[in-house]
């Protein structure tokens, strides 16, 4: 029985509250990906761990050999890279890439978000150049986004980059929906993710009281942990939403598709993103999303069919758009069934397996180490 070839992934720990430890999650246990290659999983990053600063410099700067050894070891004829164009991932991941080329793997590097490469470090014209020289080591560059796909290949030109938007298990997010609410209930809302201010989550909280003064009855339930949730807890106060806004912490898988399937309406006005996992499972739950236009965004929701799109940093139009669903439930419930029909259609975890899998393939097509060792190519 031949081998299968070895995909080595890389990313955060599997227990990390992270959109790519949700990605690996998805990934890792996919019978369509499985059918054809060994999937390993390397861990880089703190996320999920808990660690001194001296232990973590020394780990940090093992792991480009441990990853070198766990290449060899495993064979691995593609390592699949998950990063983000921010400073702290890029230095750390370009180490990653160098290290897996130099041993003969193929690197395919996936960009979850970030800046624009045209903007980032500085985007002075050295900078430009050093930034397009290490674009240039991976294989193919994978992004999530149509605007980050056309702004890599401008930036990059010649170098391969796909688009292969994040996909989900939609199945377990349509276990919990409930009929659409009585016109004179409050609005379910909910919030999920990393309580930080580029979140957006400072200004849902003025929103939600600017809604309260304009005589919209809503409720909001804020999922998630971060560096922010005591300050967030005490604007609570200070606006006197204790009524109004509560704080259920940290959930597990089954928690959210409970929470959003009793939503009416996701808020998430982030200041930036890639290709958010909450939109994705809102909108299969039939929450409603209300975002901004940023990352992948727009390439999920179109205005007024899917949701509603608001400028960030502006509490008073994030409040005007939450007053328009309170109003008009005939047109909430509409958005509500066509979101889990897009999401369904376009965005189902089966699809980002077969994209892989069609990458990975072409990737180990002329792999050294696999004609050295006499393996088939896939």
């Amino acid at each position: 029985m031949k081998a299968r070839p070895v995909v080595l992934l890389l990313g955060p720990s599997r227990e990390a509250l992270s959109g790519v430890s949700t990605h690996l999650n998805l990934l890792l246990p996919s019978a369509a990906l499985a059918r054809e290659f060994d999937l390993a999983h390397f861990q880089v990053g703190t996320e999920g761990r808990s660690e001194g600063p001296l232990r973590r410099w020394l780990r940090l700067a093992a792991d480009p050999l441990r990853l070198a050894a766990a290449i060899l070891r495993h064979d691995a004829g593609v390592v699949h890279i998950n990063t983000s164009l921010n400073a702290r991932a890029y230095w750390r991941d370009l180490a990653y890439v160098a290290v897996a080329k130099l041993v003969g793997a193929r690197v395919l590097y996936q960009v979850h978000g970030g800046e624009l490469p045209q903007k980032f470090l500085g985007g002075g014209r050295l900078a430009g150049a050093f930034l397009r020289f290490t674009l240039r080591l991976p294989d193919v560059l994978v992004v999530l986004a149509s605007v980050e796909l056309d702004a890599y290949r401008a930036f990059v030109p010649g170098q391969p980059v796909a688009l292969v938007p994040n996909g989900i298990d939609c199945e377990r997010f349509l276990r919990h929906g409930r009929p659409a609410a009585e016109p004179q209930a409050p609005l379910a809302l909910a919030f999920i993710g990393r309580l930080a201010r580029e979140k957006g989550v400072f200004e849902v909280l003025e929103a939600m009281r600017l809604a309260r003064e304009a005589g919209v009855a809503a409720r909001l339930l804020v999922a998630g942990a971060g560096p922010d949730e005591e300050s967030l807890r005490q604007c609570v106060q200070e606006l006197d939403l204790r009524r109004e806004v509560t704080f259920v912490g940290v959930l597990d898988d089954k928690g959210k598709a409970r929470l959003l399937g009793q939503s009416d309406a996701l808020l998430l006005p982030s200041y930036s993103e890639g290709l958010p996992y909450a939109l994705l499972e809102a909108m299969a739950a039939g929450a409603v999303p209300v975002v901004t236009r940023v990352g992948a965004m727009p390439d999920v929701v179109t205005e007024g069919q899917h949701g509603l799109f608001v400028p960030h940093a502006d509490a008073q139009a994030l409040a005007a758009a939450i007053g328009s669903l309170a109003a008009d439930r005939a047109s909430l419930a509409r958005m509500r069934d066509a979101c889990r029909r897009r999401i369904a259609s376009a965005f189902s975890i089966a699809r980002v397996a077969d994209d892989l899998r069609a990458l990975y393939s072409t990737l180990l097509k002329n792999h050294v180490r696999n004609r050295r060792l006499g393996r088939s190519p896939t």
